[in-house]
């Protein structure tokens, strides 16, 4: 088959069905974006993990005067049981660094990080307690300290980062899942439309099908045509998806949060460019294999 001949048998299958085949553009578009947004999320999510994890930090916080929990009840930590405390932190194996952090410098962290918080103009230093803030060298060790040091003299509450943290990310992978589940029922309706839109090329091109066979032209002569078609429209639908998510990394995350949020790990426009391959092989393949069978179904009529 010619090239002039196989690209005069692509304009006139667009030409003829136009209106079904931008249908499938924007489906296909609309797919791939979704997919798109499914996989960027989960790239911000191994991203912030790796991130976070090596700044997840074990918070003990000390006895005040007026603390009212139950290992609190001798009143506030002493300066022995300070110095105690943080002897034996010191001395775990499983302890990178631990900081100190007073009650002034939390009130001052915490108006610094929430400066727009309701909460802003009521907190008064002495509210939020004196606490070691420690880096462990594996997070996944934080029983370790708790199971040593809950209950001991002068401290009130453990609280370990990674806890939040996972809740976090558990939350942005039911997001990815729902944007992937979101994406597969769209992939399914391109896949219909595929069908439908291939189905109607070769039934207002009946009479050529005819003519080609009768001259002796081979199954693949007269499908590669069809699957051309179906290739340019998803792979044009799927160059929209990537422009769309290319502006959404870039306005959303590179222009402004970014800018915003300027301790955070972002996703950025490479990541886009990541998943750029497996969006084209994924449409051409499927494209490929829709008009495939379709046919393949047609031409045993």
């Amino acid at each position: 088959m010619s090239p002039s001949f196989l690209f005069q048998e692509i304009w006139t299958g667009i030409r003829r069905n136009l209106s079904m085949t931008v249908s499938v553009i924007l489906v296909t578009m609309v797919s791939m974006y979704l997919l798109g947004l499914g996989l960027l999320a989960q790239r911000q999510a191994d991203t912030m993990k790796g991130y976070w994890y090596d700044r997840v930090q074990v918070s003990i916080y000390l006895c005040t005067e007026n603390s009212t929990r139950p290992n609190c009840a001798e009143g506030g930590v002493t300066e022995s049981q300070k110095e105690t405390l943080l002897a034996q932190l010191e001395a775990l194996p499983e302890v990178q660094e631990v900081f100190y952090e007073s009650e002034e410098e939390a009130y001052s962290r915490f108006q610094d990080q929430f400066p727009n918080s309701p909460l802003a103009g009521s907190i008064e230093v002495g509210d939020i307690p004196q606490s070691y803030r420690v880096q462990l060298k594996d997070p996944s060790k934080f029983q370790v300290v708790v199971s040593q040091f809950e209950g001991a003299p002068g401290v009130a509450d453990i609280q370990d980062q990674e806890r939040v943290l996972n809740r976090f990310f558990t939350v942005i992978n039911y997001i990815t899942l729902f944007s992937v589940l979101l994406a597969a029922l769209m992939v399914f309706a391109a896949i219909l439309l595929m069908a439908t839109t291939i189905r109607q090329s070769a039934f207002s091109r009946r009479r050529e099908i005819g003519i080609m066979r009768l001259v002796g032209a081979s199954n693949f002569t007269i499908r590669l045509p069809f699957i051309v078609e179906t290739v340019i429209a998803a792979l044009v639908g799927a160059l929209l998806a990537f422009a769309l998510l290319l502006a959404t990394v870039h306005y959303i995350f590179t222009r402004f949060l970014n800018q915003v949020v300027l301790d955070q790990a972002l996703i950025g426009d490479s990541d886009v460019l990541a998943v750029v391959p497996v969006m084209a092989l994924g449409v051409i393949g499927l494209a490929v294999l829709t008009s495939s069978v379709t046919l393949w179904r047609y031409l045993r009529v």
